[in-house]
């Protein structure tokens, strides 16, 4: 295995809240941390899934076996920081080999104060998680891990639970910015932060969108103020936390959509339009992280591998048309692997009015399958205001 002597790292331990233990050593910032213990499937793009704000307070466990080969570059942030509370991984490596690299992962994740541990089976770690569910999760390395086990299981099952956790207002930004349109500017849109990740202005941006990301707070008024006669759109980011807990976005959406402005969610923005359209949401039992996961497109009857980072989903009829306060509302994407909803649309008099998925489109790092939907966004602002001229 391709990793250090455990000579040159400090003693670590992995504590679940259910009392099962893994011993390694310490990887990144030694010290400790707590948080939900989430597994991801990718092999690439662990870059841009640490500066993902829709991980905060989760430690991610990796389920690829070697980390850190291409080491951290300056352009593939999603974020200003990392956001995950902790990482996970079986063999780290020795060096960065890659010419974008700047820094080694371990640094990164030293200088950001990320606690890790490595050098553990996490094959095994896995399969756990997959068969008792996700859990809240304790990582101790150094002095932190001498202490007595039954000591560390209490911080672990002493620490926030996700189910009704309000997160989106801690990782969400606190002033509006614009990231201006490229070319010939085509649409405003008004973006709601929720965690947003940074590919997804510059993919709107890429097809003549003006973007204005406001902060989660924000009312419709805000929303409203955008643009020059109000945005010809909106949209709803990806973010952490319980949706049943985001009630004042959920209310915001509903203004948007009884005004008829077309509305695109992704992750989180699919869960909340979900509440709006009157669904409930729930919690999956290990949830849908990586970006290997494949979906179908109702719409076009492709199969497409999509970038996933969610522990709740939409509890929403899979074949049933319902009818809502603002039109007809359908399933428009499904997972292959488990039926889990992931997409809506609503349509008013036979028309789309809004949409939304419960993946990634913007797919950094990855795969690219979903880039057609912010043309469909495109294309549902351009009908819109056909309709209305």
């Amino acid at each position: 295995m391709l990793n250090l002597p455990s000579q040159h790292r400090d003693e670590a331990v992995l504590v679940l809240e259910d009392g099962r233990l893994f011993r390694g050593s310490s990887y990144g910032a030694v010290g400790e941390t707590v948080g939900e213990a989430v597994f991801s499937t990718g092999m690439t793009g662990y870059q841009e899934t640490l500066t993902d704000p829709s991980y905060h307070r989760q430690v991610i466990v990796m389920t690829a076996p070697h980390v850190g080969n291409t080491g951290v570059n300056i352009d593939d942030d999603e974020s200003s920081r990392i956001w995950a509370a902790g990482y996970v991984v079986r063999d780290p490596a020795i060096r960065p080999s890659n010419w974008r690299s700047s820094r080694s992962l371990e640094d990164e994740l030293r200088a950001q104060q990320v606690v890790g541990i490595c050098q553990i089976d996490t094959r095994a770690l896995t399969r756990h998680l997959r068969e008792r569910g996700s859990m809240r999760v304790g990582l101790f390395s150094g002095a932190a891990a001498e202490r007595p086990t039954p000591q560390l299981l209490d911080l672990v099952k002493n620490s926030p639970q996700m189910t009704g956790a309000a997160l989106a207002a801690e990782v969400s930004t606190d002033h509006r910015y614009v990231v201006a349109a490229e070319g010939e500017k085509r649409f405003t849109v008004a973006a709601l932060d929720l965690g947003i990740k940074a590919m997804t202005p510059l993919l709107l941006a890429r097809r003549g969108i003006e973007v204005h990301v406001l902060p989660a707070a924000s009312t419709i008024d805000d929303v409203l103020a955008v643009g020059d006669a109000g945005p010809d759109g909106v949209f709803f980011s990806n973010g952490p936390g319980d949706p049943a807990t985001a009630d004042a976005e959920v209310a915001l959406l509903r203004e948007v959509l009884r005004r008829g402005i077309p509305f695109f969610g992704i992750c989180f923005g699919n869960q909340l339009l979900g509440r709006a359209l009157g669904f409930d949401t729930y919690k999956l039992k290990y949830g849908h992280r990586g970006i290997n996961q494949p979906v179908m497109d109702r719409t076009t009857g492709k199969v497409e591998v999509t970038a996933h980072n969610h522990g709740f989903a939409v509890d929403a009829p899979l074949d049933a048309t319902s009818q809502t306060p603002f039109g007809q509302a359908h399933v428009s994407h499904v997972c292959l692997n488990d039926d889990v909803v992931e997409g809506l649309e609503l349509r008013r008099a036979g028309r789309l009015a809004a949409f939304s998925v419960q993946y990634h489109p913007e797919a950094a790092a990855g795969p690219h399958d979903a880039a057609y939907l912010f043309d469909r966004f495109s294309d549902l602002m351009l009908e819109t205001s056909e309709v209305s001229v």
